[in-house]
């Protein structure tokens, strides 16, 4: 859950992965799409593969009923 942020000010505070820009609902989109891991990652370099696990376990954790945004750190600018 590390690998995951919040910054309010990046789509309107829906959760990022590693504070890159890259939203945890375009992942899963893609996953959900049929798109593998492999192609997801030539797609993003700089994505690695416990980017991926990490937006699986933020979703499968947020549908569990666990309050998983109060565990994400919310990155405020400096």
């Amino acid at each position: 859950m590390a690998r995951i942020t919040i910054r309010p000010e990046v789509f309107g505070g829906k959760p990022i992965i590693r504070d890159l820009r890259i939203a945890v609902e375009h992942i899963l989109g893609m996953l959900a799409a049929g798109d593998t891991p492999e192609k997801i990652l030539d797609e993003y370099p700089m994505l690695e593969r416990g980017d991926m696990q990490a937006c699986l376990l933020f979703s499968h954790r947020a549908l569990a009923g666990e309050h998983v945004h109060e565990r994400i750190p919310v990155q405020q600018n400096a």
